[in-house]
């Protein structure tokens, strides 16, 4: 199971950096017409994003005893998103020692 995350946070960190890579290297995200700002699916998909956020930024709350890293977290995942949960993952990941289950990543540190 641990070896799947790894795949799955690793393929997501890529795809979303080459994903944003390739939308800033063709339109700057300060451009982005009225007409898309206005749309209600839009504004419900960032609802999703954000709740999907806050909801990882609580298993970090949980896991991380350290305020400034919550603190830097917290940034981190409200302007970088899946890059930043994906790296924070990777991370926790890795840290694992081997035969280490999943209820050792989900345990506080």
């Amino acid at each position: 199971m641990i070896t799947l995350l790894k795949v799955v946070y690793a393929v997501v960190l890529i795809v979303m950096i080459a994903v944003t890579a390739w939308s800033g290297m063709h339109e700057s995200i300060l451009a982005v017409p009225p007409v898309v700002l206005n749309d209600v699916w839009f504004k419900a998909t960032l609802f999703d994003a954000y709740f999907g956020f806050m909801s990882f930024f609580f298993w970090i709350c949980y896991r991380e005893k350290s305020l400034a890293l919550k603190v830097f977290l917290f940034f981190a995942i409200v302007f970088l998103g899946n890059i930043a949960m994906a790296i924070y993952a990777l991370v926790a990941l890795f840290r694992l020692k081997p035969g280490d289950g999943v209820q050792k990543l989900f345990a506080r540190r």
